[in-house]
């Protein structure tokens, strides 16, 4: 079996098994390689002859086994800020639960403790927004959406998240 088609088996065991978007490390890890420039020049091949397609820099999924449309942002999050708090806020938040009329599109905005940045994928855009808030304080107004497997801000942490960050207010519904 050459390496590509060990590469797709991988990822079509691992979209079976909920996954479905990964880092260059964990797919060297994968088929028992080190990840280093030959391997990401075998990825830049793989992506070239459409077997699969780099979501971000680092991160990529298979073109024939790709994750679920409707949660595959959310992965792509989880790997990006994997060890620290990230959790779904401001106006994303806001929108989901009707505290603003406004339907956000094509972006999910996101609060970590890990560093900001604006990042455009196939699935949309994902903002994160640093704080400096304490964990302590932030985690008892969280809660887990079993469905895409990551954290929500209860609607009191995200209208607070919106103040500390100094995003228009003007939309809120109160």
């Amino acid at each position: 079996m050459s390496k590509s088609d060990q590469l797709l088996k991988a990822l079509a065991n691992s979209t079976k098994a909920g996954g479905g978007i990964h880092s260059a490390a964990e797919l060297a890890f994968m088929l028992n390689l080190t990840c280093d420039a030959a391997f990401r020049k075998f990825l830049t091949d793989c992506e070239k002859r459409g077997q699969i397609r780099r979501v971000l820099k680092g991160f990529y999924e298979s073109s024939i086994t790709p994750p679920e449309p409707t949660t595959a942002i959310y992965k792509l999050i989880k790997k990006m800020r994997s060890g620290v708090l990230s959790y779904i806020s401001l106006e994303s938040q806001l929108s989901q639960t009707g505290d603003i009329s406004q339907i956000v599109m094509g972006r999910v905005t996101v609060v970590t403790k890990g560093r900001s940045g604006c990042f455009d994928t196939p699935y949309g855009t994902i903002e994160l927004t640093h704080t400096k808030q304490p964990v302590e304080k932030i985690v008892p107004n969280l809660y887990y959406d079993p469905d895409i497997k990551m954290y929500r801000a209860k609607t009191v942490q995200a209208l607070a998240d919106l103040k500390h960050c100094k995003r228009n207010l003007h939309m809120v519904e109160r």
